[in-house]
């Protein structure tokens, strides 16, 4: 587990091949951000928005789904 030192959610990495695997919270646990990369099939949870759109790669759009979309993180309110 890994926290920027001004703060921040916390970062946890793959111990084999350092990559992303998820983010929380770390004043409530159950507020997360799971890369889909960390998956191996379907989790049956379904995206509730879609963050950082402005940094999309050009030949993979982006789906015409109606999740609200947002240029780069999602506003904390």
């Amino acid at each position: 587990m890994w926290r920027h030192p001004d703060g921040g959610f916390e970062k946890c990495f793959c111990r084999e091949c350092g990559a992303h695997l998820y983010s929380r919270n770390p004043d409530d646990h159950t507020q997360m951000s799971v890369r889909m990369g960390a998956f191996d099939g379907d989790p049956g949870v379904r995206p509730s928005w879609r963050t950082y759109v402005a940094y999309a790669a050009c030949w993979e759009p982006i789906p015409d789904d109606g999740l609200e979309r947002f240029s780069e993180g999602k506003p904390q309110f």
